[in-house]
């Protein structure tokens, strides 16, 4: 198995997957059947119907919300901290008549006072991450973004930033929408919201002020979703940065899509803080490969 299998990176709204034969990906897919957009289908169903595309069965290795109780089959935590290598340990095996063996790979989670919070998906991006590029802070942009403290290889704590998801909410379902034009993007009102962000201790009293902004005509009615992505991703910025403060002299890594990746490295170089990029994809196929490699001895 150790150099072809399949690969599936399985979320609440997006499915994807990896055909790897003789260590090389041969073929990919990509689909909207999230858990969470199934339909009148069940995982069993959408795996079967993936599987028809290739002749050739191959084992099967998933990641993400498939492994939780919104999937196929809920998969216990390990809980923080933890050492990446034992994600491998606590593989859960689908026990259903299969065509081929099927594992799905645990999330992650931290049970805290302070603190309470899950990932499912972005424990594999980690492997693989970890294994190209170590750094003691990992940043994870998305619809709920990951910050990952790390000491070694070992996964300390995490906290998650609801960016994305706040950002389309008050878009679409809030004031601050209502009465807007088609929306463009405007270089200048992110950097402006940037700035905004990174200095505002009390975020809450600046959101009323982006309507307030365009009704007053200071702000483009176009240019109002860049200004609160870049007002909201400034100010996770700079919270986080005194959750997790690094050395002046120390890089983290920013793991994600490429597009939205550039957006929080202008943030980070405005806040000062040092960062390399890594192509979320790429951090996740390498971590399945681990996973697989490991899971032949």
């Amino acid at each position: 198995m150790s150099d072809s299998f399949i690969a599936i990176d399985w979320g609440s709204t997006n499915l994807r997957a990896w055909r790897y034969e003789r260590g090389e990906c041969v073929d990919s897919v990509q689909s909207q059947a999230g858990v969470t957009r199934l339909g009148d289908r069940s995982p069993q169903q959408v795996f079967t119907e993936l599987m028809t595309r290739w002749a050739e069965p191959l084992p099967v290795v998933m990641a993400g919300m498939i492994g939780s109780n919104a999937g196929w089959l809920q998969v216990p935590y390990l809980s923080c901290p933890t050492r990446l290598t034992q994600v491998v340990t606590q593989l859960t095996v689908i026990k259903q008549a299969l065509p081929v063996k099927t594992w799905i790979i645990p999330g992650i989670c931290v049970e805290r006072a302070d603190n309470y919070n899950v990932m499912r998906g972005e424990e594999t991006q980690l492997i693989g991450a970890y294994a190209e590029q170590p750094a003691a802070l990992y940043v994870m942009p998305g619809t709920h973004s990951k910050w990952v403290q790390m000491d070694g290889d070992t996964l300390v704590d995490f906290r998650t930033v609801m960016t994305g998801e706040l950002h389309h909410l008050l878009l679409n379902h809030s004031l601050i929408g209502v009465g807007l034009t088609e929306q463009q993007p405007d270089p200048q009102a992110f950097a402006c919201g940037l700035e905004t962000g990174l200095n505002e201790a009390h975020l809450v009293r600046r959101l009323f002020e982006t309507r307030a902004a365009h009704v007053l005509g200071k702000l483009e009615k176009s240019a109002v979703s860049d200004w609160l992505s870049g007002l909201l991703i400034g100010n996770e910025v700079a919270q986080m940065q005194r959750q997790y403060p690094l050395p002046a002299d120390t890089a983290l890594t920013v793991i994600g899509n490429p597009t939205l990746g550039k957006r929080y490295a202008q943030a980070l170089e405005l806040a000062g803080i040092r960062h390399r990029m890594l192509d979320g994809d790429r951090a996740f196929q390498s971590g399945i490969r681990s996973i697989v490699n490991e899971l032949e001895h």
